[in-house]
């Protein structure tokens, strides 16, 4: 399999996800809308948006919470999602629409995208702290979003919540969230996938 990736994107989430699994996943990073060997790609993903996982049989699927349930599902003694029929994969599924509708497209999409224009932006800055108070109302006084193992559902939000220091928007002001977040910055995986990707960060800045 390979994961078409943008250092530090969203797709961070599933880099982290693929390597908690010890899935055989080869991460490519996208720049430009060109793959690294220097092709179309929109030719892999229509919208030319990152993630996209390209299956050993040809097949690609595009959206981070797919992607995300796919991987899981492909190691499912990981306990990286909940098994499908149980109430705990319900969880998943609506953390994961949450995160995606909510947090990410409602708020980041809008801040990040150089073509939102300036009311958009506010509106979304605006959302920032209720939305942050929702988040530790739905933590409670776990250290996971559903159950009690590492899911997808906390790859995807630790991949947000490093996004706030872009905004200036101090964690510390949610010391839930604030010790969720350096918890999970600490698992191996994680690490390791932010590790590779802030290096071709630099990688890029340095060319």
């Amino acid at each position: 399999m390979e994961l078409f990736a943008s250092p530090m994107a969203c797709s961070l989430a599933s880099h982290i996800t693929a390597l908690e699994a010890g899935l055989p996943v080869k991460v490519r990073f996208v720049k430009d809308k060109k793959t690294d060997d220097g092709g179309d790609y929109f030719a892999i993903a229509a919208n030319g948006y990152v993630p996209a996982l390209r299956l050993d049989d040809g097949r690609v699927l595009n959206e981070g919470p797919s992607v995300l349930q796919y991987l899981a599902d492909a190691k499912p003694e990981s306990g990286l999602a909940p098994a499908f029929g149980s109430f705990e994969r319900y969880e998943l599924i609506d953390t994961l629409n949450y995160l995606g509708t909510e947090l990410h497209k409602r708020i980041f999409y809008q801040v990040f995208a150089p073509t939102s224009p300036e009311p958009a932006k506010q509106a979304a800055r605006a959302l920032i702290e209720p939305t942050l108070d929702y988040l530790v109302r739905r933590l409670g006084d776990r250290d996971m979003l559903v159950g009690t193992k590492f899911t997808v559902a906390d790859a995807y939000l630790v991949t947000m919540l490093n996004w706030f220091t872009f905004v200036g928007v101090d964690l510390k002001k949610w010391p839930t969230l604030n010790a969720y977040h350096q918890k999970h910055l600490k698992r191996p995986s994680v690490a390791q996938a932010m590790g590779v990707e802030m290096e071709e960060r630099k990688r890029r800045l340095a060319a």
